[in-house]
């Protein structure tokens, strides 16, 4: 007995040694964890996520709400009771929802309200999937489980024995109506909130919701009174409360759909996506939807725990933008415009802010998925033709948020790495004319665009906040319309100009500090100066966050800083000094800083996007083993599939994108290039199936939580010694061969032969 004992415990032990690494997977949504980055409050941000019941790119989320009604803190992990199931379209807790209303299942009572319904629940009790939620409510002893589609869902609930088992659809305040239609099984009704002032007034999201079973009783309800004898309200706060009579394990099924254009559009919406389906009919085509469109990357040879953060990573990248277009009756694509108010043909997407995802989330959808991101350009042309500009935060219209006038990057981007067949002159004309213009609020066009056209740069004492990170990023900006016009062969005087601007960056490089510093009118420097003061002249960040933000010219920034040797001592100094910081500008401290703060990474702050392309710079000055290094350091540490996975937030895919490219092994440090900056593999094998049916294969055989160094990389069976890829190259299908070694291989990448594109070095420019 005692032997057989032994050698089953040997067995065990070989076959754990064995399965420290993942294979190829064959369902790879089930290693996805939505509820990554819950672990989250405002003052420290594990992600500020909320797990997203949705399919890729929906036009409607659906989520457990913990948060009481109007909180942008929806769901989080520590919360002890849900208060409903809310379909959501919010972007961020800090730009809140739009067009969100929620249903619950109570028993015993008609409690409606969101305190009285609320029930305990427990994550031992909660199964959270992409493509299906399931959690049980303890007071109400009722479990309820969600699936969905792009504009509708399926809930089933399983209730005790009652005559008083209930569901509740809270349609919100600010504005919403109710209609019960007992004999139909059906609600309809609409919910007005938003959070944007911009939105037009006839703003509405239309729903409809049918069930399986006869009502035993039905009440409409306002604010905090049943309404007894009436089935149809229209209030600040409306309602509906319908009941059965259910047997023990009885379950009801609701089907749900909502639209933007009217009640029979939401009609169509749900008998077109659901159709007859069952319950579980709809859950099987939905996880098929979540494996086919995560098959175009397929990992292979990581631990457990690194490909549960891959696919959970991944899972964050596509949703956002969301789709605001619909479906019509002669199956034509039409949408509520965010703009004007009115239902016109075409493609709609909204919910994502440029300044985040123009860096690395837009890259990715041009590399692994351009037709839907030709959808969205589509619908940038339509931003433009219905609101006279280009959102730069979208949520659904125009937002009044952050810096920067990257739309310009997100349009050139695509068009350089090859999308074609929409109307990109029309996008073009809309790039110049946000880059020359203020727009109807701060963060549309650029503001201080008049000092920035005279002066090279937007000054400090004019009073235009986050003036340097401004003139930082519209040089930046500039480029990208540089390189767009390039390629449409736009006239010469046109790109002089943006070529002379896009080398502003120069303008607020201070050489007593070797960083970038605000600058006044008359052109001193602005005074006192501290790098490491936050916000002030720069936009959630300081002076060590932001100097880095030359993307389109590296090689020019560093020499700046007094050649190659001293840009490599100085990019040291991020991780080497200590996270000090002043926060006299914010009057407190705000979450992005104590993110840093205790990230034991120096002043490097990756929970925030203004840094993150900073590691891979080694490339530009001969020290590509450091980039190496500090990748994995990264991965390791600042991501895991855990509610406080990430170490910040995880902005509509931006920070999640960086983790994508990265465990691939190269970044796109310069959108609206062609290149990508080579990192290191995370991976034993990575597969990239693209869209036109080519295949890039990473291999890194003898890759290791040591071996994280490149000792060499061969590209289709030749040594490649480059510092980049090139996305034109890579879509014609390649086979990368990297050698990885525990020790820095310090001859490669270090010619300037290797080193990525600067645009001070571009010999065709």
């Amino acid at each position: 007995m005692m032997k057989r004992y032994l050698t089953a415990l040997l067995i065990a032990g070989c076959s754990s040694a064995f399965a420290q690494t993942v294979g190829k997977l064959s369902d790879p949504v089930e290693w996805i964890n939505p509820l990554m980055g819950t672990a989250s409050k405002p003052s420290m941000s594990n992600g500020n996520t909320y797990p997203t019941i949705a399919l890729p790119w929906g036009m409607n989320f659906w989520t457990p709400q913990t948060g009481k009604m109007g909180d942008g803190w929806a769901y989080t992990y520590d919360a002890d009771k849900i208060r409903g199931f809310k379909q959501t379209h919010q972007p961020s807790p800090w730009m809140n929802d739009y067009g969100q209303f929620s249903i619950m299942p109570v028993t015993g009572k008609k409690k409606f309200e969101q305190d009285d319904r609320a029930s305990w629940y427990s994550h031992k009790a909660e199964v959270a999937k992409p493509y299906y939620y399931s959690v049980y409510l303890a007071d109400a002893d009722v479990t309820t489980e969600i699936t969905p589609t792009e504009r509708a869902a399926q809930f089933r609930f399983t209730f005790p024995k009652s005559d008083s088992s209930f569901v509740v659809l809270d349609a919100f305040d600010k504005g919403s109506y109710i209609k019960i239609f007992p004999k139909e099984r059906k609600i309809i009704g609409y919910t007005t909130r938003h959070s944007h002032k911009l939105t037009p007034e006839n703003f509405k999201n239309y729903f409809v919701a049918y069930f399986d079973k006869d009502f035993s009783s039905a009440n409409a309800w306002k604010g905090k009174e049943l309404l007894k004898d009436e089935l149809e309200i229209k209030a600040d706060h409306s309602g509906a409360i319908v009941g059965f009579k259910t047997a023990k394990g009885e379950k009801v099924t609701m089907k749900v759909a909502s639209s933007f254009i009217s009640f029979e559009q939401a009609e169509l919406n749900l008998k077109r996506e659901l159709a007859n389906d069952s319950f579980d009919a709809t859950k099987a085509k939905a996880k098929a939807v979540w494996n086919k469109t995560l098959s175009r990357v397929a990992v292979e040879g990581g631990t457990v725990d690194q490909t549960r953060t891959f696919y959970s990573s991944f899972y964050r990248t596509l949703f956002f933008p969301n789709k605001l277009y619909e479906l019509d009756a002669s199956n034509k694509i039409v949408h509520w415009s965010p703009y004007n108010g009115k239902i016109l043909p075409g493609y709609m997407f909204a919910g994502t802010g440029f300044w985040d995802t123009f860096r690395a989330l837009y890259p990715f959808l041009n590399l692994v998925y351009p037709s839907i991101n030709k959808e969205m350009q589509e619908g940038l042309i339509n931003d433009y033709k219905e609101g006279g500009w280009l959102p730069e935060w979208s949520s659904p219209g125009y937002a009044n948020v952050m810096v920067g006038n990257n739309s310009a990057s997100v349009v050139a981007d695509a068009y350089i790495k090859g999308l074609r067949g929409y109307d990109i002159n029309t996008l073009y004309d809309a790039l110049t004319h946000g880059a020359n213009n203020e727009g109807p609020l701060e963060a549309v066009g650029r503001a201080g665009v008049k000092y920035y056209n005279e002066l090279g740069y937007v000054p400090y004492d004019v009073k235009i906040n986050e003036n340097a990170a401004r003139t930082l990023e519209y040089a930046y900006d500039d480029f990208t319309i540089y390189q767009l016009g390039k390629a449409l062969k736009k006239p010469k005087a046109e790109l002089d100009l943006y070529a002379k601007r896009s080398m502003n960056y120069k303008n607020l490089f201070d050489p007593s500090t070797g960083l970038m510093r605000g600058k006044n009118k008359d052109g001193s420097f602005q005074s006192p100066f501290n790098p490491f003061k936050w916000g002030d002249a720069f936009t959630e960040g300081n002076s060590w966050h932001y100097s880095w933000s030359v993307f389109q010219d590296i090689d020019g920034l560093s020499k700046l800083m007094g050649g190659k040797e001293k840009f490599v001592s100085k990019l040291d100094s991020v991780f080497s000094l200590p996270p000090v910081y002043d926060e006299s500008y914010y009057g407190s401290v705000i979450h992005e800083i104590r993110e840093m703060q205790i990230a034991n990474m120096g002043q490097y702050a990756h929970g925030n996007q203004p840094i993150q392309h900073m590691i891979y710079l080694y490339n530009y000055a001969g020290a590509p083993w450091k980039t190496q290094y500090w990748v994995r350091e990264t991965m390791d540490r600042m991501y895991k599939a855990t509610p406080d996975g990430y170490c910040g937030d995880e902005d509509n895919g931006q920070t999640s994108a960086w983790y994508i490219f990265s465990a691939m092994g190269f970044y796109p440090v310069t959108p609206a290039t062609d290149q990508y900056v080579l990192g290191a593999p995370l991976f034993k094998k990575v597969t990239l199936n693209l869209e036109n049916g080519k295949t890039v294969t990473i291999n890194a055989a003898n890759n290791s939580a040591d071996n994280k160094y490149v000792q060499g990389l061969k590209y289709n069976g030749t040594a490649y010694p480059k510092n980049w890829l090139s996305h034109s190259e890579l879509t014609k299908g390649a086979t990368l061969d990297f050698n990885m070694s525990a020790t820095p291989n310090k001859q490669r990448g270090t010619k300037e032969t290797d080193f990525p594109y600067s645009f001070s070095t571009d010999p065709n420019k």
